[in-house]
């Protein structure tokens, strides 16, 4: 498995937080609050397992081509829901991060955005990988044409 966080081991646990924001809070309001959670985490946990996270924001957009739930035009969510991604060297080594004194107020003041409260799930990682690069494209494709049966993947 290739490495999309670096040093993020194929062991590691993934956290997802799914924020509805409420109707009173901005796309700004949100994006503050946790950058300052994120700072936090980094400053005080990238020692004690945090690799590393991002924070995504419902687009809008929804694809045709790669959904099969009908041909919705656009999402009811777009600037309403974001999801929060960390990455962790272990469950444990995170849920040690959340008792930090200097987590939970943050995390508190992110809370009172939600609309939704808030549900962390943590995953498995099954794999993850980075694009490749011209060279390595060009040798993918011709090992597949030699060897691969396209008919798998037609």
């Amino acid at each position: 498995m290739a490495s999309l966080i670096h040093d993020f081991n194929s062991d590691g646990i993934v956290t997802v937080n799914r924020v509805l924001l409420k109707p009173e809070y901005s796309v700004d309001d949100l994006q503050e609050r946790v950058a300052v959670l994120c700072e936090n985490v980094k400053t005080y946990h990238s020692q004690t397992g945090f690799v590393g996270g991002f924070v995504c924001l419902n687009s809008g957009m929804i694809s045709n081509e790669g959904s099969t739930t009908g041909q919705a035009v656009d999402s009811p969510l777009k600037d309403r829901e974001a999801l929060i991604i960390t990455f962790w060297r272990s469950f444990e080594e995170h849920e040690q991060s959340h008792r930090s004194p200097t987590f939970q107020p943050l995390f508190r003041q992110v809370l009172e955005l939600c609309e939704n409260g808030n549900e962390e799930i943590a995953y498995s990682m099954l794999w993850s990988g980075a694009a490749y690069n011209r060279q390595e494209a060009e040798t993918a494709k011709a090992a597949k044409e030699k060897y691969a049966d396209l008919r798998l993947v037609a």
